[in-house]
Parts: structure tokens; C-alpha cells; sequence
């Protein structure tokens, strides 16, 4: 019973021992541990029982009735055990007044549960307590509730408990520690051996679980991949699994045996046992509540390559990196756009979302997340929109042309990528190792001065309020610097091992013959992030706009071939006429604007093109609903009004 429950009737009631003859309530417990040591121990039902019921008879006098309340199998830490519910409902109801029992460890484990119910609810109540082995009787003796004995025997209740759970949490801790699985079921695509120590790949769940990375890779979200496996009558997992007597949910009745669902497919993408490891200490329970509580990933518990992998380590960061960037609506369903969470705007760095445009046609644009949130441009002044066809024509021919000149001459495209990647991080590195240096000294530094300082207070030299100042700030400066040391580290040695980048790079694209058609695999796999910048000139048909590819491995990279070329002096005066004819078509819009001519054209225009966008988006709309993409709320099915009801918790 919670406190807080507990407080509330020490506010509603007051003492009254007047009633000469009790309801009397017994109340037996056997727990897992006792269950284990046999039914002659004397915390046994049976002898609980007995003990109990002697007493009844040897004091029959005092009782009018008797009801028993049995709890068998059940912890003392746990408040929600089925019989002591019962019995403090009955308490409530008036139905007993009076309550026995062997000992306290019987009644709770739990010092402030035990301590609450008997002190505040029972005595408040004017409710009997009595316990046997420690010879509490709230009416005869009320001296013995307060006296020490009580408190001290819950205290030690609590203490053998949550011992006990210590030792198991031992137990269970060093056979983790052993790299052996913790959990006693198998995930779907393995099976146990005959000695149940280790998984074997289960080939028919494997196959599947390979089609779903795979699927995924490909750009189909959770739920159509949900889709397509319950089309093709795949078993889920909890059906698989129980065929060989396996799962928790073996014995659970099924409704769908094929039902597959978008958080199975979520979950069979984020278990890194596939990878072949074996992951322990996920979770972690309290000896309080006997639950199971999901820790964070960087307290888990991983062995490498305990069992055969089902997906390889580059598919599983891949699909993880798919999941990351795409986003799906409404509720995770629908296709996914090939560039989306690779598009990022150059001047706020916010996301890039793909939009149809509305033009009637299926064109999509990607345009800057943070322009649209309210208010419309604050945090980002332009859209920076781009078409999808223009960004994936551009990292197309950029593959192909790298493609073409790693095979040509590999020597020198390795050469030109260090020189840029040089280029590109020396200054930054270089300042980096400066500070790298200077922390680390630093770090020596404090060493000593801590060492100094407790010295000087053993022999008396700096008195201790003084050096617990001194040693909180030194301290606190230490584990400052060694945070710090750890990235600076990390990021020089990512530096160094950047100086591999170009074989990688050349490896991950001999893996394809040609770049004319880019997948939702190939992108994620060649780009780490494009940066779109807003157009040269808005509202002009003949325009640049500036598009920075940063790719896995080499970072921002531009074959020579598509690098920049100076211009004639020929080429040169044509460009400027082009940019002069701009600019005086541009000062002629801003006149027919501020005379009011220039809204009255587009008004008019945007009449006729309305008239003809309307067509085309019936034309669509109506492609759509022959294919059962879509279809307005008046084709829905009717259904007749269904009645309310009240949940039976609910009512009572």
C-alpha cells in the first residue's frame, strides 16, 4: 500500500477499540524461496495454517467470525499479491477488524508498507494486529506496535530481501559476464541446441529477417513491409517460434497467424544480435517491484560473434541510417523519398522535406523545414526548393565521373583525395592536437596539486574546510579535462584513420558497374549529407544554384572533370550581357509591382492556370482511387451508431 494512500486515513479515522469480539482475518504467505525448501518447512501453508487456526481455537471467545487469505508463491516486496489486496479491501469494507498473523515477514518485506499499514491504517482504524512470533497485539498490548522490535524486524525483513535480490542479481551477473544468454528464449530467426547454450540460425526465420533489411534498404517503410510479408502468408514470429516450442507468448492463442505488424518489423531492425553478438544486461529490476526496466545502450553488455550473424555489420549501420533519416507519414506508412534526411538546408541546417508540387503534376521538390514554421520565415528566410530530378542527376554524374577517374589512374585519385582531405581538416586537426596537449598537461598538472594539497592537510598545514574546497574544485576540473581529452583523442584518431578513406571509397564503387539509375541503397551508401543553397536569382527561369556533395569517406570531393573551368573573354562578355538583360527585366517588374499592373497580370493569370490545375489534379486524384491509394470520406463504409459502454474498473 503506498504511502500516500496511508496518509489519507490516518485524516479519516481516529482510535476505537469498543468491539469485544472480532472478525478475525488470517493471513498466510509462502514464497518462491520457501516453495523450493519443501512442504515440511515450518513457513510452509500448511503449517502457517495450523499455527493460525490453534490460535483461533485457543481464543475462540474473542472472534465471531474467520476468513482466510493465502498468497502462495508470492514475494513479500510485492503489494499487489491477490489475497492481501483482498484482505485490506476487506479491512476497508468493515468485512474483518481484526488481522493475524506467523510473523512479519509474512505480511510484507517492506519496511515502509509494514510499517505503514500497521502503525497509521490498522491503529486508526481501530484494526487488531497481531503477530505471533514477535508477540504484537495492537489491542491488548498497544505498547507493542511502537516497540523496538517492530521496526527493527521490518527493517531487517526489507534488508533479507533486497539481500537476496542482490545475491540473485550476482548470480545472474557473473553468468552474463560469461558471455552466455541471459534470457531463456530465443529471438526469431534463431533456435536453442539440444543443450541450450547456444543459438543456431533457424534458416526459414533467417530468410526473412534478410528480406526485411533488405526491404528497408530498398526505401519500403515498416508498415508496407508489414504488408507485403502478411500478403505472402509468412508466419509472424510468436506462431514461427511456438511450432518449436519456443517464445513467451507460445501458448497465447492467435488471431491472425500471418498479422504482421510495423513494430515487429521496428524491433526485428534494431536487435543487434543478428550481428551475431550476444547482448546482456538490457534490463534491470528492483527487488521492490519485481519489474524489468530498460537501461540506456552504453550500460549494455555486448559479446562479439558468440553465434552465426544473420546480417552483416555495413547492412545493419545502413538500414539504422535509413531509419534515422526517413521520415514517414502519418503514422510511419507510405513510401519514402530517396534524398530524404540527406538534404539539408546550407544557410540554417535544417532538414529538407520532399513536397508535390501544385502544379497537377508529379513533380517533387524539396524545400527547407524551417521556413515553413510558424512564422513563415523566421527561421530560415527562403525555401531554398530544388527539384529531386536535379539533385539526382548531379550525384549521378558525380559518381560516374569519381568512378571513371578511380579506374583510370587510382594513384593519383588516392593523391588528389588526401590532398583535400588535407586541405580541408589540417587547420582544424592541428588546432585540436594544440589544445590536446595543453589539456593533457594540464591534467598532470592537477594530479599533483591534489596530491599537494592532501599532504598539506594531513600534516596540518591547511585546515579541512579549506582543502574540501580546494579538492571539489580540482575535482570538478578533472573530470572536465578528462571528457574533453576523450573527444580531442577520438577526434585525431578518426583524422588519422581518414587517411584510409580513398581505398574505401574505391571499394564501395567497384561494387557497381554504372550510376544511371541511383537506388535508395546506393545513396545511403555513397552520401553522408547534400547542402542546398538558395537559388542565385529567385523567379528567374535561367538561374544557378549551388549544391555541395559531402560523400561517406572522402567528404566533400569534385572530380576534376566537373571542376570549374575559366572562361573566355568571349564567354565572359556574353555572360554579362545575359546578367545586365536580367537585372533590367527585374527593375521593369519592381515598377509594374509598385503600380499595381503586375498584380492584375498575375491575377489573371492565375485564374486560367487554377482552371487547368484543377483538371489535372481530378485526372490524378481519379488514378489514385481506381488504384485504392485514396478515397474520400463519403466512399467510406457506413456504420451504425455504436452504443457506449462502461469498463467494469470503471463502474465499480
Amino acid at each position: 500500500m503506498a504511502r500516500a494512500k496511508n496518509r489519507g486515513y490516518q485524516q479519516s479515522f481516529s482510535p476505537s477499540y469498543t468491539i469485544r469480539r472480532w472478525r478475525l482475518g488470517i493471513y498466510i504467505r509462502l514464497s518462491k524461496e520457501d516453495l523450493k525448501k519443501g512442504k515440511d518447512d515450518s513457513n510452509s501453508v500448511k503449517n502457517q495454517r495450523d499455527l493460525l487456526n490453534d490460535f483461533y481455537r485457543r481464543n475462540i471467545d474473542e472472534f465471531e467470525s474467520i476468513t482466510e487469505y493465502v498468497d502462495d508463491g508470492h514475494t513479500g516486496t510485492d503489494a499487489n499479491r491477490e489475497d492481501f489486496q483482498r484482505l485490506l479491501a476487506d479491512v476497508m469494507n468493515g468485512k474483518i477488524n481484526c488481522v493475524i498473523v506467523k510473523d512479519l515477514s509474512r505480511f510484507a518485506r517492506n519496511y515502509s508498507d509494514a510499517g505503514s499499514l500497521i502503525d497509521n491504517l490498522f491503529v486508526q482504524m481501530g484494526v487488531r494486529f497481531i503477530s505471533l512470533a514477535e508477540n504484537v497485539d495492537s489491542y491488548k498490548n498497544p505498547d507493542s506496535v511502537s516497540n523496538i522490535i517492530v521496526p527493527i524486524t521490518n527493517v531487517m525483513n526489507e534488508f533479507y530481501a533486497r539481500d537476496t535480490s542482490r545475491k540473485i542479481r550476482s548470480v545472474f551477473k557473473s553468468k552474463g559476464m560469461s558471455g552466455k544468454h541471459l534470457t531463456g528464449t530465443v529471438i526469431y530467426g534463431y533456435l536453442w541446441d539440444e543443450k541450450r547454450e547456444h543459438w543456431l540460425v533457424d534458416e526459414e526465420a533467417a530468410e526473412v529477417v534478410r528480406r526485411i533489411f533488405s526491404l528497408t534498404l530498398e526505401g519500403y517503410g515498416p508498415y508496407q513491409i508489414a504488408c507485403k510479408l502478411s500478403t505472402d502468408r509468412i508466419e509472424i514470429p510468436v506462431v514461427h517460434l511456438a511450432r518449436f516450442n519456443e517464445g513467451v507468448n507460445r501458448s497465447k492463442p492467435v488471431k491472425d497467424p500471418y498479422g504482421w505488424g510495423s513494430s515487429t518489423i521496428v524491433n526485428i531492425l534494431k536487435k543487434r544480435e543478428y550481428l551475431g553478438h550476444t547482448i546482456n544486461f538490457k534490463t534491470r529490476k528492483h527487488f521492490k517491484d519485481k519489474k524489468s526496466h530498460y537501461v540506456s545502450e552504453d550500460e549494455w553488455t555486448i559479446f562479439e560473434n558468440t553465434h552465426e550473424a544473420i546480417i552483416d555489420q555495413q547492412t545493419f549501420d545502413l538500414a539504422q541510417k535509413i531509419r534515422s533519416n526517413v521520415r514517414r507519414y502519418p503514422n510511419g506508412w507510405g513510401e519514402a523519398a530517396p534524398l530524404t534526411g540527406l538534404l539539408y538546408c546550407a544557410d540554417c541546417g535544417g532538414k529538407m522535406y520532399v513536397h508535390r508540387t501544385n502544379n497537377g503534376k508529379r513533380i517533387s521538390q524539396y524545400t527547407c523545414s524551417n521556413y515553413t514554421k510558424v512564422p513563415c520565415g523566421t527561421l530560415c528566410l527562403t525555401q531554398h526548393r530544388i527539384n529531386e530530378s536535379a539533385i539526382l542527376t548531379l550525384v549521378s554524374d558525380t559518381l560516374r565521373a569519381i568512378a571513371e577517374y578511380s579506374k583510370n589512374d587510382r594513384t593519383e585519385f588516392i593523391h588528389t583525395v588526401q590532398e583535400m582531405q588535407v586541405a580541408q581538416q589540417s587547420a582544424d586537426i592541428s588546432k585540436k592536437r594544440r589544445r590536446l596537449a595543453a589539456a593533457q598537461k594540464r591534467a598532470g598538472e592537477l594530479e599533483k596539486l591534489i596530491c599537494k594539497i592532501y599532504e598539506d592537510n594531513a600534516l596540518g598545514k591547511l585546515p579541512d574546510a579549506r582543502y574540501k574546497a580546494l579538492d571539489a574544485q580540482y575535482a570538478k576540473e578533472q573530470d572536465a579535462l578528462e571528457i574533453e581529452i576523450a573527444e580531442l583523442e577520438k577526434a585525431v584518431t578518426g583524422y588519422e584513420q581518414s587517411q584510409k578513406s580513398a581505398e574505401k571509397f574505391i571499394a564501395l564503387i567497384d561494387k557497381y558497374e554504372n550510376f544511371d539509375t541511383l537506388t535508395n541503397t546506393m545513396l545511403n551508401e555513397f552520401v553522408e549529407k547534400i547542402l542546398v543553397h538558395e537559388r542565385a536569382r529567385k523567379g528567374s527561369q535561367d538561374t544557378t544554384q549551388e549544391i555541395e556533395i559531402y560523400f561517406n569517406f572522402l567528404g566533400r570531393y569534385i572530380p576534376p572533370s566537373l571542376q570549374p573551368v575559366p572562361l573566355t573573354p568571349e564567354e565572359q562578355e556574353e555572360l554579362r550581357k545575359k546578367e545586365e538583360r536580367k537585372d533590367r527585366l527585374h527593375q521593369n517588374y519592381l515598377k509594374r509591382k509598385a503600380s499595381g499592373a503586375q498584380k492584375q497580370y498575375e491575377d489573371k493569370i492565375k485564374a486560367k492556370k487554377k482552371a487547368e490545375m484543377d483538371a489535372k489534379k481530378a485526372l490524378i486524384r481519379a488514378e489514385d482511387m481506381k488504384k485504392g491509394v485514396f478515397s474520400t470520406v463519403g466512399q467510406l463504409p457506413k456504420e451504425e451508431p455504436r452504443k457506449g459502454g462502461i469498463a467494469a474498473s470503471a463502474a465499480v
